[in-house]
């Protein structure tokens, strides 16, 4: 009850945060605009030289959370939220259409700032891609991954991160963030999203794991992938 009473608080605050971008928008229109600014920030980490790690790790990755703007804003207690995308190689080796989710944390400590912030979570093996789909919850305990963060400029050296199942990594957009939080990440499907993009019913288990919805917006990213 505690750990849902959590989930709940937290993705409001997510919601809110979001409000300010998507409160004019439809479900169609959001889908469009998420499917663009994601593969602009694919193709931001790969032109950037701070963010090399990330180049190093693509092309073994099992699939991608890519999440175009997180907005964090706080002054002692703060938030953070932005929907963005899961997708995954298929078997052929090529890049498959994307679930929509929403990423969040509440967090409390001293904090002042606000912040937009590009990331993408590289999923590392088929175990957490399935845990990701299946479970909504925190990174970590929750949904049963270990997560580690690599902000830009910062190295992610092979040894240190064989461990972890997913690598979170990050670039800052827009904006300053200060001081020491204690926060978790919390996953939620889009449902809304999803069902705009691929028709009613679609999950994603469906269109991730089992390939059974397509749409050819998603070209643009794919293609970008693709490269990988």
């Amino acid at each position: 009850m505690k750990r849902f009473a959590a989930l709940v608080v937290i993705m409001a605050g997510v919601f809110g945060l979001q409000a300010c971008t998507e409160i004019r928008e439809t479900p169609a229109e959001g889908t469009a605009r998420v499917l663009d600014l994601s593969a602009d920030t694919v193709e931001n980490f790969i032109r950037l030289p701070r963010l090399k790690e990330f180049t190093k790790h693509l092309p073994q990755a099992r699939a991608l959370m890519i999440m175009p703007a997180i907005v964090k804003a706080g002054f002692i207690v703060g938030g953070e939220g932005g929907t963005g995308v899961l997708i995954a190689r298929q078997a052929s080796g090529g890049w498959g259409y994307p679930a929509f989710y929403t990423i969040g944390a509440a967090s409390i400590g001293f904090q002042f700032g606000i912040q937009d912030v590009e990331t993408i979570l590289v999923i590392r093996n088929e175990g957490a891609l399935k845990s990701i789909i299946k479970n909504q919850g925190k990174l970590g305990t929750d949904i049963g991954v270990t997560a580690g963060f690599v902000g830009a400029g910062m190295e992610a050296s092979t040894t240190t991160n064989l461990r972890f199942d997913v690598l979170a990594f990050t670039n800052a957009k827009v904006g300053a963030y200060a001081g020491a939080s204690l926060e978790g990440g919390v996953v939620a499907r889009r449902r809304d999203f999803n069902e705009a993009f691929y028709g009613r019913g679609a999950t994603p288990e469906a269109i991730v794991l089992e390939g059974r919805y397509k749409n050819p917006q998603a070209d643009k990213l794919r293609s970008v992938l693709a490269r990988f």
